[in-house]
């Protein structure tokens, strides 16, 4: 059954994750050489690709124990959290120019580069987190492939205006702050039960 609750707060905790990430500055470079459509449709395919896998691993730690399983995630959104507000500032990445311009060409390049940009990261594994936390895959999965779609979009279509009105700063503490918010509950749990 869908939860609207629980893929909207999976959604704002993704989506001010990812802002400050290096996709969105890699979204915004692709999208300022090649049609903006064409990097979409790879970026957001590998998109979809990390989420699947984020919640299969998330679904397997619903398995283990809740008190366990609570401790080790908010551990892990302490840790997120430490990882956005210590990071270093990121150069942005090189992409290899496509021969052609495209659609294969250019969506294959777009999802090549996020899915090895992206494996591991942060976003994934928070994702992987809510998805043990929430006990609900495809309400976690629908938030975090409509965060992560959002945050392609905003940096390929819009990015440099955004981050004219948005300190970079202010967005990265927001979503520390948030992480810290839901390693708090996890952890009360993890204790109270």
């Amino acid at each position: 059954m869908f939860s609207f609750t629980v893929a909207a707060v999976v959604f704002g905790v993704v989506f001010l994750a990812e802002l400050p990430d290096k996709t969105a500055l890699a979204g915004l470079m692709l999208g300022t050489r090649y049609r903006a459509s064409y990097v979409f449709a790879g970026v957001a395919a590998a998109f979809a690709v990390h989420v699947a896998l984020a919640i299969a691993a998330g679904s397997v730690l619903s398995l283990l124990p809740h008190r366990l399983v609570q401790a080790v995630v908010g551990v892990l959104f302490l840790a997120g959290a430490a990882v956005l507000l210590f990071k270093k500032d990121e150069d942005e990445e090189e992409v290899k120019k496509p021969a052609d311009q495209s659609f294969w060409k250019v969506s294959g390049a777009g999802f090549m580069m996020i899915l090895v940009a992206e494996f591991g990261d942060l976003t994934q594994i928070m994702t992987a987190n809510l998805a043990a936390r929430y006990d609900d895959p495809f309400s976690v999965g629908v938030g975090a492939v409509l965060a992560l779609w959002a945050v392609a979009g905003l940096g390929i279509l819009g990015g440099r205006t955004l981050m004219k009105y948005v300190p970079l700063k202010l967005i990265t503490k927001v979503a520390a702050a948030v992480m810290v918010l839901l390693a708090g509950f996890s952890l009360y749990e993890a204790i109270v039960g």
